[in-house]
């Protein structure tokens, strides 16, 4: 691992720039509401049609056309003002959550109305991911990147802590209805918030076709040996999360006893994302695409001690460390990016990102259960492991890797 220090930099916090304290709390209030609805659409579809496969069908209508529309989501953002096109996606999303809200109080939701809302909002979630990037970039001073990005991981990880609690709460006490009320009311401020917000100009790349610019961001990608090496460890990883995501409920239930094994192992990890995040707003490793690729290699552990049956606390402190790990990847990887991406390809570049580090995720939702059918469950969870291990660990043969120093 590379050397680290801890870093006191004269310039004062990020939070104390009116821009970026606008928009930290716009993203902060939707990350919260957006906490409470994975719990609450699962309730809400699964009462109003007793089925799995009405649940998987709804949450594919989501992810397919964030999946297939994100690289145009990243030119959308290049060419045009960042601010203005997170603002009319959170006007969209804010429109299709109290959509479905309203659905769900009436008492008689359609699924039909619920699957086309959950399409347009996946497709709004492409266009305003890519946006994030060029917003910070665009509110701090570059020597205040990683500290702004660490404040962002935090609000992030700390919407995981607190929002499955209120997305408990709410659905006992006022049903799951309101959740997605809440949600879009936290999309509406979100609006409000980034309408306040100044956003330093970047000049806006030639027109040209729409495939050109796809290429043109695609080159960005391919010309970084550090880049695209990094996004197949990435990739990998979300791989196997979405094995573990799969076999974890049933093994934790069944090896740990209760109901409340996997929530107790998912808040362990939500714990050791905070944590991860808040190490990286004050760690500065020398090389910083290689210590955040090694961290993430810690994935690895939970996927092994679950295949070797070790004991649910072993299990659980390795999920934690290995969400740490995570949770100090993401501002420093996003920190890395935005130094070295021209300011005119970074939304293209980001869009690239998502695209690829998402991409692995339905492949290992269908392979895992099949794996296990036929062979069991520790076959798919090993091979997860060596997977994630040697394409993190892996990136550490890469020159590039090793040659990106921190700014």
């Amino acid at each position: 691992m590379p050397a680290t220090a801890l870093d006191r930099p004269a310039l004062p916090h990020p939070l104390r720039t009116r821009s970026f304290r606008l928009l930290f709390a716009g993203r902060t209030l939707s990350l919260l509401g957006d906490a409470v609805i994975p719990a609450a659409l699962a309730l809400a579809v699964l009462k109003a049609t007793g089925s799995t496969s009405a649940l998987a069908l709804v949450l594919a209508c989501s992810m397919v056309p964030k999946l297939l529309l994100l690289p145009l989501g990243g030119v959308v953002g290049d060419r045009f003002d960042a601010r203005t096109v997170a603002l009319a996606m959170d006007l969209v999303r804010c429109v299709t959550q109290l959509v479905v809200g309203i659905q769900l109080l009436g008492g008689t939701p359609s699924l039909a109305v619920i699957a086309v809302v959950e399409v347009l909002g996946g497709a709004a979630g492409a266009f305003a991911m890519p946006t994030t990037a060029p917003l910070i970039k665009g509110t701090v001073a570059a020597e205040a990147l990683q500290r702004a990005n660490a404040a962002m991981a935090v609000a992030h990880s700390a919407s995981r802590v607190g929002g499955p609690a209120l997305a408990g709460t709410l659905i006992v006490t006022v049903g799951p209805g309101w959740a997605f009320v809440l949600d879009a009311a936290s999309f509406a401020v979100s609006a409000a918030l980034l309408c306040a917000v100044r956003v330093g100009r970047v000049a806006a790349p030639p027109r040209r076709s729409v495939l050109a610019d796809l290429k043109e961001g695609w080159r960005e990608v391919r010309t970084r040996d550090w880049y695209w090496t990094s996004l197949v460890g990435h990739s990998a990883w979300n791989g196997a999360a979405a094995v573990l995501m799969t076999l974890g409920p049933a093994l934790a239930l069944d090896r740990f006893g209760g109901d409340l094994a996997w929530a107790g192992l998912l808040q362990a990890g939500a714990i050791g994302l905070l944590a991860g995040s808040l190490a990286a707003d004050r760690l500065r490793p020398r090389r910083p695409i290689l210590a955040a690729n090694l961290g993430l290699a810690l994935y690895a552990l939970p996927l092994l001690l679950l295949a070797a049956h070790a004991p649910g606390p072993a299990v659980f402190a390795a999920y934690g460390l290995a969400q740490a790990g995570l949770g100090f990847l993401t501002p420093v990887w996003e920190t890395a990016v935005q130094r070295a991406v021209p300011e005119h390809a970074l939304a293209r570049v980001t869009s690239y990102d998502w695209l690829l580090s998402l991409a692995a995720m339905p492949l290992g939702y269908a392979l895992a259960p099949l794996a296990a059918s036929a062979w069991g469950p520790e076959l798919p969870l090993v091979a997860a492991a060596v997977t994630v291990a040697a394409c993190c660990l892996g990136t550490a043969l890469v020159p590039g890797v090793r040659r990106f120093r921190s700014g």
